[in-house]
Protein backbone atom coordinates (compact mmCIF):
# COMPACT_ATOMS: atom_id res chain seq x y z
CA UNK A 1 0.00 0.00 0.00
CA UNK A 2 1.36 3.39 -1.05
CA UNK A 3 -0.09 5.85 1.47
CA UNK A 4 0.90 9.43 2.03
CA UNK A 5 2.88 10.01 5.19
CA UNK A 6 1.21 11.27 8.38
CA UNK A 7 -2.30 10.67 7.09
CA UNK A 8 -4.85 8.90 9.35
CA UNK A 9 -4.90 5.72 7.23
CA UNK A 10 -1.12 5.60 7.01
CA UNK A 11 -0.80 5.96 10.80
CA UNK A 12 -3.33 3.16 11.39
CA UNK A 13 -1.59 0.83 8.92
CA UNK A 14 1.77 1.72 10.41
CA UNK A 15 0.72 0.80 13.97
CA UNK A 16 -1.08 -2.43 13.07
CA UNK A 17 1.29 -3.88 10.45
CA UNK A 18 4.58 -2.09 9.83
CA UNK A 19 5.52 -1.04 13.37
CA UNK A 20 3.41 -3.33 15.51
CA UNK A 21 4.54 -2.59 19.08
CA UNK A 22 4.43 -6.24 20.16
CA UNK A 23 5.60 -8.18 17.09
CA UNK A 24 7.98 -5.64 15.50
CA UNK A 25 9.21 -3.09 18.03
CA UNK A 26 8.82 -5.61 20.92
CA UNK A 27 7.77 -3.08 23.58
CA UNK A 28 5.47 -3.50 26.58
CA UNK A 29 6.52 -7.09 27.24
CA UNK A 30 5.52 -7.06 30.91
CA UNK A 31 1.72 -6.89 30.36
CA UNK A 32 2.05 -8.91 27.14
CA UNK A 33 3.48 -11.95 28.93
CA UNK A 34 1.67 -11.61 32.25
CA UNK A 35 -1.92 -10.73 31.27
CA UNK A 36 -2.48 -12.91 28.18
CA UNK A 37 -3.69 -16.02 29.98
CA UNK A 38 -7.08 -15.52 28.25
CA UNK A 39 -8.46 -13.68 25.24
CA UNK A 40 -10.74 -11.48 27.39
CA UNK A 41 -7.80 -10.21 29.41
CA UNK A 42 -6.00 -9.33 26.16
CA UNK A 43 -8.97 -7.34 24.88
CA UNK A 44 -9.40 -5.44 28.17
CA UNK A 45 -5.70 -4.62 28.52
CA UNK A 46 -5.36 -3.64 24.86
CA UNK A 47 -8.40 -1.33 24.77
CA UNK A 48 -7.45 0.46 27.99
CA UNK A 49 -3.92 1.02 26.64
CA UNK A 50 -5.37 2.26 23.33
CA UNK A 51 -7.47 4.92 25.07
CA UNK A 52 -4.50 6.17 27.09
CA UNK A 53 -2.23 6.15 24.01
CA UNK A 54 -4.61 8.16 21.82
CA UNK A 55 -5.45 10.80 24.43
CA UNK A 56 -1.87 11.16 25.67
CA UNK A 57 -0.53 11.61 22.11
CA UNK A 58 -3.19 14.19 21.35
CA UNK A 59 -2.51 16.36 24.43
CA UNK A 60 1.28 16.04 24.17
CA UNK A 61 1.13 17.14 20.53
CA UNK A 62 -1.10 20.12 21.44
CA UNK A 63 1.35 21.19 24.15
CA UNK A 64 4.57 20.41 22.21
CA UNK A 65 5.36 24.13 21.72
CA UNK A 66 4.67 24.93 25.37
CA UNK A 67 6.52 22.12 27.17
CA UNK A 68 10.27 22.91 27.57
CA UNK A 69 12.71 20.26 26.40
CA UNK A 70 14.38 20.04 29.82
CA UNK A 71 11.19 18.95 31.61
CA UNK A 72 9.38 17.09 28.84
CA UNK A 73 9.71 13.65 30.52
CA UNK A 74 8.05 14.75 33.81
CA UNK A 75 5.37 16.49 31.73
CA UNK A 76 4.72 13.26 29.80
CA UNK A 77 4.38 11.33 33.06
CA UNK A 78 1.84 13.82 34.46
CA UNK A 79 -0.31 13.71 31.31
CA UNK A 80 -0.18 9.91 31.00
CA UNK A 81 -0.87 9.35 34.71
CA UNK A 82 -3.96 11.57 34.52
CA UNK A 83 -5.54 9.47 31.76
CA UNK A 84 -4.50 6.19 33.40
CA UNK A 85 -6.26 7.26 36.61
CA UNK A 86 -9.44 8.01 34.66
CA UNK A 87 -9.36 4.61 32.91
CA UNK A 88 -8.66 2.79 36.16
CA UNK A 89 -11.68 4.36 37.89
CA UNK A 90 -13.97 3.67 34.91
CA UNK A 91 -12.95 -0.01 34.74
CA UNK A 92 -13.37 -0.40 38.48
CA UNK A 93 -16.87 1.03 38.22
CA UNK A 94 -18.21 -0.68 35.07
CA UNK A 95 -16.11 -3.85 34.60
CA UNK A 96 -15.17 -5.01 38.10
CA UNK A 97 -14.46 -8.62 37.03
CA UNK A 98 -12.01 -7.55 34.32
CA UNK A 99 -10.51 -4.98 36.68
CA UNK A 100 -9.82 -7.75 39.24
CA UNK A 101 -8.28 -10.08 36.65
CA UNK A 102 -5.93 -7.40 35.32
CA UNK A 103 -5.02 -6.22 38.82
CA UNK A 104 -1.90 -4.10 39.18
CA UNK A 105 -1.22 -3.96 35.42
CA UNK A 106 -3.84 -1.21 34.91
CA UNK A 107 -1.94 1.34 37.08
CA UNK A 108 1.32 0.18 35.47
CA UNK A 109 0.15 1.57 32.12
CA UNK A 110 1.70 4.84 33.36
CA UNK A 111 5.21 3.43 32.78
CA UNK A 112 4.39 1.41 29.67
CA UNK A 113 7.22 1.71 27.14
CA UNK A 114 4.80 1.88 24.22
CA UNK A 115 3.17 5.06 25.49
CA UNK A 116 6.47 6.74 26.39
CA UNK A 117 8.03 5.69 23.09
CA UNK A 118 5.27 7.16 20.93
CA UNK A 119 5.12 10.34 23.00
CA UNK A 120 8.87 10.94 22.63
CA UNK A 121 9.33 9.68 19.05
CA UNK A 122 6.19 10.96 17.32
CA UNK A 123 3.66 13.01 19.31
CA UNK A 124 6.21 15.57 20.55
CA UNK A 125 7.33 16.26 16.95
CA UNK A 126 4.12 16.10 14.86
CA UNK A 127 0.68 17.64 14.55
CA UNK A 128 -2.25 16.69 16.83
CA UNK A 129 -4.39 14.83 14.24
CA UNK A 130 -1.54 12.60 13.03
CA UNK A 131 -0.47 11.99 16.65
CA UNK A 132 -3.99 11.02 17.68
CA UNK A 133 -4.32 8.44 14.89
CA UNK A 134 -0.79 7.24 15.60
CA UNK A 135 -1.91 6.42 19.16
CA UNK A 136 -5.02 4.63 17.90
CA UNK A 137 -2.99 2.60 15.38
CA UNK A 138 -0.40 1.58 17.96
CA UNK A 139 -3.11 0.71 20.48
CA UNK A 140 -5.03 -1.42 17.97
CA UNK A 141 -1.84 -3.22 16.96
CA UNK A 142 -1.07 -3.94 20.61
CA UNK A 143 -4.66 -5.06 21.25
CA UNK A 144 -4.72 -7.37 18.24
CA UNK A 145 -1.39 -9.00 19.16
CA UNK A 146 -2.16 -9.69 22.83
CA UNK A 147 -5.74 -10.82 22.04
CA UNK A 148 -4.49 -13.45 19.57
CA UNK A 149 -1.80 -14.48 22.01
CA UNK A 150 -4.34 -14.82 24.85
CA UNK A 151 -6.68 -16.78 22.57
CA UNK A 152 -3.96 -19.33 21.69
CA UNK A 153 -2.80 -19.73 25.27
CA UNK A 154 -6.35 -20.11 26.60
CA UNK A 155 -7.33 -22.61 23.89
CA UNK A 156 -4.26 -24.86 24.29
CA UNK A 157 -3.59 -24.37 27.99
CA UNK A 158 -7.17 -24.31 29.34
CA UNK A 159 -9.27 -25.84 26.56
CA UNK A 160 -11.65 -22.85 26.50
CA UNK A 161 -12.45 -19.80 24.38
CA UNK A 162 -13.31 -16.51 26.15
CA UNK A 163 -13.87 -18.47 29.37
CA UNK A 164 -16.18 -21.09 27.82
CA UNK A 165 -14.75 -24.65 28.05
CA UNK A 166 -14.84 -26.81 24.90
CA UNK A 167 -16.04 -30.34 25.70
CA UNK A 168 -13.47 -32.46 27.49
CA UNK A 169 -10.45 -30.42 26.28
CA UNK A 170 -9.83 -28.90 29.72
CA UNK A 171 -9.04 -32.40 31.05
CA UNK A 172 -6.24 -32.94 28.49
CA UNK A 173 -4.95 -29.41 28.03
CA UNK A 174 -1.23 -28.84 28.85
CA UNK A 175 -1.17 -26.24 31.57
CA UNK A 176 2.32 -25.02 30.59
CA UNK A 177 0.77 -22.71 27.97
CA UNK A 178 -1.03 -20.78 30.72
CA UNK A 179 2.23 -20.38 32.63
CA UNK A 180 5.18 -18.04 31.89
CA UNK A 181 7.08 -20.48 29.58
CA UNK A 182 3.98 -20.81 27.40
CA UNK A 183 3.82 -17.02 27.00
CA UNK A 184 7.39 -16.86 25.69
CA UNK A 185 6.80 -19.79 23.34
CA UNK A 186 3.59 -18.38 21.84
CA UNK A 187 5.16 -14.91 21.43
CA UNK A 188 8.14 -16.37 19.56
CA UNK A 189 5.85 -18.35 17.24
CA UNK A 190 3.77 -15.28 16.46
CA UNK A 191 6.82 -13.13 15.67
CA UNK A 192 8.16 -15.86 13.35
CA UNK A 193 4.86 -16.24 11.48
CA UNK A 194 4.51 -12.48 11.00
CA UNK A 195 8.09 -12.15 9.65
CA UNK A 196 7.51 -15.08 7.27
CA UNK A 197 4.35 -13.52 5.86
CA UNK A 198 5.98 -10.12 5.33
CA UNK A 199 9.07 -11.67 3.68
CA UNK A 200 6.84 -13.70 1.33
CA UNK A 201 4.94 -10.58 0.28
CA UNK A 202 8.18 -8.69 -0.31
CA UNK A 203 9.64 -11.58 -2.35
CA UNK A 204 6.57 -11.69 -4.62
CA UNK A 205 6.46 -7.95 -5.20
CA UNK A 206 10.21 -7.55 -5.35
CA UNK A 207 10.00 -4.51 -3.08
CA UNK A 208 10.83 -4.26 0.61
CA UNK A 209 7.98 -3.10 2.81
CA UNK A 210 8.76 0.55 3.59
CA UNK A 211 9.35 1.51 7.21
CA UNK A 212 8.89 5.10 8.33
CA UNK A 213 11.81 6.19 10.48
CA UNK A 214 11.01 8.91 12.95
CA UNK A 215 14.52 10.26 13.41
CA UNK A 216 14.72 13.98 12.62
CA UNK A 217 17.87 13.69 10.52
CA UNK A 218 16.77 10.44 8.87
CA UNK A 219 20.27 8.93 9.12
CA UNK A 220 20.71 7.76 12.71
CA UNK A 221 18.54 5.36 14.70
CA UNK A 222 19.29 6.81 18.15
CA UNK A 223 15.81 8.26 18.71
CA UNK A 224 13.87 6.01 16.33
CA UNK A 225 11.12 3.82 17.76
CA UNK A 226 12.27 1.00 15.42
CA UNK A 227 15.86 0.87 16.73
CA UNK A 228 15.36 -2.35 18.76
CA UNK A 229 14.14 -4.43 15.82
CA UNK A 230 15.36 -2.51 12.80
CA UNK A 231 18.84 -1.25 13.75
CA UNK A 232 19.01 0.53 10.39
CA UNK A 233 18.87 -2.70 8.37
CA UNK A 234 16.24 -1.35 5.96
CA UNK A 235 18.39 1.65 5.13
CA UNK A 236 21.41 -0.61 4.67
CA UNK A 237 19.48 -2.95 2.35
CA UNK A 238 18.21 -0.05 0.28
CA UNK A 239 21.75 1.38 0.00
CA UNK A 240 23.10 -2.03 -1.04
CA UNK A 241 20.39 -2.46 -3.68
CA UNK A 242 21.06 1.03 -5.04
CA UNK A 243 24.81 0.41 -5.21
CA UNK A 244 24.23 -2.92 -6.96
CA UNK A 245 22.06 -1.27 -9.62
CA UNK A 246 24.63 1.48 -10.21
CA UNK A 247 27.43 -1.08 -10.56
CA UNK A 248 25.42 -3.12 -13.09
CA UNK A 249 24.60 0.00 -15.12
CA UNK A 250 28.26 1.05 -15.20
CA UNK A 251 29.33 -2.44 -16.29
CA UNK A 252 26.73 -2.41 -19.09
CA UNK A 253 27.98 1.00 -20.33
CA UNK A 254 31.58 -0.24 -20.41
CA UNK A 255 30.66 -3.49 -22.13
CA UNK A 256 28.63 -1.80 -24.93
CA UNK A 257 31.56 -0.28 -26.97
CA UNK A 258 33.68 -3.38 -26.46
CA UNK A 259 30.97 -5.66 -27.84
CA UNK A 260 31.00 -4.08 -31.38
CA UNK A 261 34.67 -4.81 -32.34
CA UNK A 262 34.39 -8.18 -30.64
CA UNK A 263 31.54 -9.14 -33.02
CA UNK A 264 33.55 -8.10 -36.12
CA UNK A 265 36.87 -9.62 -35.10
CA UNK A 266 36.58 -12.28 -32.45
CA UNK A 267 39.64 -11.93 -30.29
CA UNK A 268 41.50 -14.89 -28.94
CA UNK A 269 40.44 -15.96 -25.51
CA UNK A 270 42.74 -14.63 -22.84
CA UNK A 271 43.36 -16.24 -19.50
CA UNK A 272 41.28 -14.86 -16.70
CA UNK A 273 44.33 -14.00 -14.61
CA UNK A 274 47.37 -12.19 -16.11
CA UNK A 275 50.89 -12.31 -14.81
CA UNK A 276 52.77 -9.16 -13.87
CA UNK A 277 55.06 -9.42 -16.91
CA UNK A 278 52.15 -9.67 -19.33
CA UNK A 279 50.49 -6.67 -17.75
CA UNK A 280 53.72 -4.64 -18.08
CA UNK A 281 54.04 -5.63 -21.73
CA UNK A 282 50.47 -4.60 -22.46
CA UNK A 283 51.03 -1.23 -20.78
CA UNK A 284 54.21 -0.63 -22.82
CA UNK A 285 52.47 -1.59 -26.07
CA UNK A 286 49.60 0.77 -25.29
CA UNK A 287 52.09 3.58 -24.57
CA UNK A 288 53.87 2.99 -27.89
CA UNK A 289 50.57 3.06 -29.76
CA UNK A 290 49.67 6.32 -28.08
CA UNK A 291 53.05 7.86 -29.01
CA UNK A 292 52.68 6.73 -32.63
CA UNK A 293 49.19 8.21 -32.84
CA UNK A 294 50.43 11.49 -31.34
CA UNK A 295 53.32 11.71 -33.83
CA UNK A 296 50.93 11.08 -36.72
CA UNK A 297 48.66 13.85 -35.60
CA UNK A 298 51.66 16.23 -35.32
CA UNK A 299 52.85 15.35 -38.82
CA UNK A 300 49.38 15.85 -40.24
CA UNK A 301 49.19 19.28 -38.64
CA UNK A 302 52.53 20.52 -40.12
CA UNK A 303 52.40 22.02 -43.69
CA UNK A 304 53.87 19.69 -46.34
CA UNK A 305 57.15 21.50 -47.08
CA UNK A 306 58.70 18.68 -49.06
CA UNK A 307 55.83 18.56 -51.54
CA UNK A 308 56.09 22.34 -52.18
CA UNK A 309 59.87 22.15 -52.77
CA UNK A 310 59.41 19.34 -55.27
CA UNK A 311 56.71 21.28 -57.11
CA UNK A 312 59.03 24.33 -57.44
CA UNK A 313 61.84 22.17 -58.76
CA UNK A 314 59.61 20.55 -61.37
CA UNK A 315 58.42 23.96 -62.66
CA UNK A 316 61.97 25.41 -63.18
CA UNK A 317 63.61 24.53 -66.62
CA UNK A 318 66.61 22.30 -66.33
CA UNK A 319 69.71 23.51 -68.34
CA UNK A 320 72.45 20.98 -68.78
CA UNK A 321 75.99 22.46 -69.00
CA UNK A 322 78.41 20.95 -71.58
CA UNK A 323 80.83 18.62 -69.95
CA UNK A 324 84.56 19.24 -70.76
CA UNK A 325 86.79 16.28 -70.14
CA UNK A 326 90.30 17.24 -69.00
CA UNK A 327 93.24 15.16 -70.24
CA UNK A 328 94.45 12.73 -67.69
CA UNK A 329 98.14 13.07 -66.83
CA UNK A 330 99.64 10.16 -65.00
CA UNK A 331 102.51 11.09 -62.70
CA UNK A 332 105.41 8.62 -62.37
CA UNK A 333 105.26 6.76 -59.17
CA UNK A 334 108.46 6.77 -57.14
CA UNK A 335 108.91 4.07 -54.63
CA UNK A 336 110.65 5.25 -51.49
CA UNK A 337 113.36 2.96 -50.16
CA UNK A 338 112.31 1.10 -47.14
CA UNK A 339 114.62 1.58 -44.18
CA UNK A 340 114.56 -1.11 -41.57
CA UNK A 341 115.19 0.07 -38.03
CA UNK A 342 117.86 -1.87 -36.18
CA UNK A 343 116.47 -4.16 -33.67
CA UNK A 344 117.91 -3.81 -30.18
CA UNK A 345 117.93 -6.94 -28.09
CA UNK A 346 117.16 -6.41 -24.42
CA UNK A 347 119.74 -7.87 -22.04
CA UNK A 348 118.59 -11.02 -20.48
CA UNK A 349 118.64 -11.08 -16.68
CA UNK A 350 119.27 -14.53 -15.36
CA UNK A 351 117.38 -15.45 -12.24
CA UNK A 352 119.55 -16.55 -9.29
CA UNK A 353 119.65 -20.23 -8.70
CA UNK A 354 118.05 -21.90 -5.70
CA UNK A 355 121.46 -22.94 -4.23
CA UNK A 356 122.72 -19.33 -4.19
CA UNK A 357 119.51 -18.15 -2.51
CA UNK A 358 119.96 -20.76 0.16
CA UNK A 359 123.54 -19.70 0.71
CA UNK A 360 122.62 -16.04 1.11
CA UNK A 361 119.79 -16.78 3.61
CA UNK A 362 121.05 -16.56 7.27
CA UNK A 363 121.10 -19.84 9.07
CA UNK A 364 118.78 -20.24 12.00
CA UNK A 365 120.49 -20.79 15.41
CA UNK A 366 120.37 -24.32 16.64
CA UNK A 367 118.52 -25.45 19.74
CA UNK A 368 121.74 -26.17 21.69
CA UNK A 369 123.09 -22.62 21.18
CA UNK A 370 119.76 -21.18 22.32
CA UNK A 371 119.86 -23.23 25.47
CA UNK A 372 123.40 -22.06 26.19
CA UNK A 373 122.39 -18.44 25.93
CA UNK A 374 119.47 -18.80 28.42
CA UNK A 375 120.79 -18.14 32.02
CA UNK A 376 120.29 -20.94 34.47
CA UNK A 377 117.91 -20.33 37.39
CA UNK A 378 119.49 -20.39 40.88
CA UNK A 379 119.09 -23.64 42.73
CA UNK A 380 116.84 -24.11 45.75
CA UNK A 381 119.77 -24.51 48.21
CA UNK A 382 121.41 -21.23 47.17
CA UNK A 383 118.06 -19.44 47.50
CA UNK A 384 117.66 -20.75 51.02
CA UNK A 385 121.15 -19.54 51.94
CA UNK A 386 120.38 -16.02 50.77
CA UNK A 387 117.19 -15.76 52.90
CA UNK A 388 118.13 -14.29 56.37
CA UNK A 389 117.23 -16.45 59.31
CA UNK A 390 114.59 -15.10 61.72
CA UNK A 391 115.78 -14.45 65.33
CA UNK A 392 114.96 -17.21 67.76
CA UNK A 393 112.40 -16.93 70.56
CA UNK A 394 114.98 -16.94 73.44
CA UNK A 395 116.98 -14.04 72.01
CA UNK A 396 113.73 -12.05 71.56
CA UNK A 397 112.89 -12.57 75.26
CA UNK A 398 116.34 -11.31 76.41
CA UNK A 399 116.05 -8.19 74.31
CA UNK A 400 112.58 -7.52 75.75
CA UNK A 401 113.96 -7.81 79.34
CA UNK A 402 116.82 -5.40 78.60
CA UNK A 403 114.47 -2.73 77.12
CA UNK A 404 113.41 -0.04 79.66
CA UNK A 405 109.85 -0.26 80.93
CA UNK A 406 107.56 2.60 79.85
CA UNK A 407 107.11 5.47 82.38
CA UNK A 408 103.78 6.34 83.87
CA UNK A 409 102.32 9.88 83.82
CA UNK A 410 103.21 10.62 87.49
CA UNK A 411 106.79 9.59 86.96
CA UNK A 412 107.03 11.84 83.95
CA UNK A 413 105.73 14.81 85.97
CA UNK A 414 108.21 14.13 88.75
CA UNK A 415 111.04 13.91 86.29
CA UNK A 416 110.04 17.18 84.70
CA UNK A 417 109.88 18.95 88.08
CA UNK A 418 113.26 17.62 89.02
CA UNK A 419 114.75 18.85 85.74
CA UNK A 420 113.26 22.33 86.29
CA UNK A 421 114.69 22.56 89.80
CA UNK A 422 118.08 21.50 88.54
CA UNK A 423 118.02 24.22 85.87
CA UNK A 424 117.08 26.84 88.47
CA UNK A 425 119.96 25.88 90.73
CA UNK A 426 122.30 25.94 87.80
CA UNK A 427 121.12 29.42 86.87
CA UNK A 428 121.70 30.66 90.38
Amino acid sequence: MNLAENTPLERLFNGIVKENPTLVIVLGMCPTLAVTTSAMNGIGMGLSTTVVLALANLFISLLRNVIPDDIRIPSFIVIIASFVTMVDMLMQAYTPDLYKSLGIYIPLIVVNCIIFGRAEAYAYKNKPLASFFDGIGMGLGFTLAITVMGFIRELIGSGAIFGNPIGSLPDYAPSIFVMAPGAFLVLAIMITIRAHIINTIEAKKGVRLPVTHTDEEGSECSSCAMRMSCAGKFQKVEAMMKADKEAKAAAAVKAAPAAKPAAAKPAAAKPAEMTVEEAVKEVKAAAKQAEAAASKTVEAAEPPKKAEDEAVKSEAPKEEAPKVEAPKVEAPKEEAPKEEAPKEEAPKVEAPKAEEVKAEAPEEPKAEEVKAEIPEAPKAEEAKAEIPEAPKADEAKDEADEAPAPMSALERLKAMKAADEAEKEANK
